[in-house]
């Protein structure tokens, strides 16, 4: 229901298998062969899920694109363990945003291991009750465990910074062996797990907090792992590249800690490009090497005085726009983001659009529609009562993403005319 694209691609880790257009009911079929059994994902843009497939399941899906993770739902043969795995997603999505759940980071650290091994202890026992009542595969089980062990262990590595920042503490916790003891069940060559989410999730904070807690030990320069970007980056890329045998693995570690780095330094400076060819050196995989050139690329096309990218929109009357000529000749105009999948965010931004409005009369504030559906788009404009002539569609989420380095939905850019005054601006802090 809802559908934001007219394809459902479906990939085996980040390799491509087959894609399908809905039909006129919003229905799509795959027929697979002599599949590999494993980890899938299913990609309906901007949005993917994961589903583990066989030889001989016969899968029916049904969601809505409103409520993606929500309201997925499989039936039929090898339904059984996908709908575990996404009962499994959405409970740590609950307890992620549960202020109980939160309030735990409060607690000393084997209070705090109490209180999530607990947490664990419910879901692994959920698992023992589902697979008395299923036939499961070894392979099956261990993809199991994990989607419930690697979230646990996201909240451990998680403590010690929101442990300090929840109490106020001037330094980190000191913790003992036994709190990390999870750390001897971690995986660091599982080609099964290697694109799965809560694992890689893990894997982005584990070496994070490996690299700068050995930083703050044994690095001369006083919180140099805080105050100096490429010094920090530079520690992960050599932690990952000494530990992490398993080729996907590495390669996509490597991908995340370049994204991170020139994300945060936002620059295009000689340190930055020590910095990539430095990954270059490390990846084996050309399409994030390409991806990287092009955010690169993206970042200094968004310094001050650049010329805006000729992103293609869609007005209210469908009708194609160029964001060169929807830009204020003679006002700033400040250039926001916003999704229907986040309606909490929507609502929000909506109310914080009409205060700044108020107190910058002198600007244009341009909203573009992310991730949504034409048809919805429109009926919110509506709703919402927002004025049409500042709202548009962008159709093509992928380039507008990329070109405007939108990295989080409450970046904006502002620009004078058609040049760049702020590419990396914060709705909330920047005006």
């Amino acid at each position: 229901m809802n559908p934001t694209s007219d394809y459902v691609v479906l990939y085996h880790n980040d390799t491509y298998v087959d894609s399908v257009k809905l039909d006129a009911n919003n229905h799509f079929s795959f027929n697979l062969e002599g599949i590999e059994e494993g980890l899938y994902h299913f990609d309906h843009s901007p949005e993917l899920q994961y589903i583990y497939l066989k030889e001989g399941d016969s899968l029916l899906a049904r969601l809505n694109t409103v409520e993606f993770d929500e309201t997925l739902v499989f039936s039929g043969k090898g339904s059984e363990i996908n709908n575990f795995m996404i009962e499994m997603y959405l409970a740590h999505e609950t307890e992620e945003e549960n202020p109980i759940v939160q309030s735990y980071y409060l607690l000393d650290p084997e209070d705090f291991s109490k209180k999530i091994d607990s947490l664990r202890s419910i879901k692994i026992n959920h698992l023992k009750d589902f697979a008395r009542d299923n036939e499961l595969s070894d392979r099956v089980m261990a993809m199991a465990e994990a989607s419930i062990d690697y979230n646990t262990y996201i909240s451990k590595e998680k403590y010690p910074f929101y442990h300090k920042k929840k109490t106020g503490e001037d330094t980190f916790h000191e913790l003992d062996d036994s709190f990390y003891a999870y750390r001897k069940n971690i995986d660091l060559s599982s080609r099964d797990l290697t694109y799965y989410r809560p694992y890689f999730n893990f894997m982005k904070l584990h070496f994070g907090n490996l690299s700068y807690m050995t930083c703050l030990e044994n690095c001369p320069t006083e919180k140099k792992a805080v105050s100096d970007h490429l010094h920090f980056n530079k520690h992960k890329l050599a932690m990952v590249d000494s530990l992490v045998k398993e080729v996907g693995l590495r390669d996509i570690l490597f991908r995340n800690i370049a994204i991170d780095y020139l994300l945060k330094e936002r620059n295009t400076n000689e340190e930055c490009q020590v910095f990539i060819d430095k990954f270059r050196s490390l990846s084996s995989n050309e399409a994030h090497k390409e991806e990287i050139t092009h955010l690169f690329n993206a970042i200094r096309n968004l310094q001050p005085n650049s010329r805006i990218p000729d992103l293609t929109l869609r007005g209210v009357d469908n009708n194609v726009v160029h964001l060169k000529d929807v830009v204020d000749k003679k006002k700033n105009t400040v250039i926001y983001f916003w999704t229907a999948s986040q309606k909490r965010h929507f609502r929000n931004i909506s109310q914080h659009i009409n205060t700044l409005q108020k107190k910058y009369p002198d600007h244009n504030f341009v909203g573009i529609n992310l991730k949504t559906s034409y048809p919805q788009w429109k009926l919110l404009l509506e709703e919402y009562g927002l004025e049409t002539d500042n709202q548009f569609y962008g159709e093509n989420f992928k380039e507008i993403q990329t070109s405007m380095v939108v990295d989080g939905l409450n970046k904006c850019v502002i620009t004078k005319d058609t040049l760049v005054v702020d590419g990396f601006a914060n709705l909330y802090t920047s005006l």
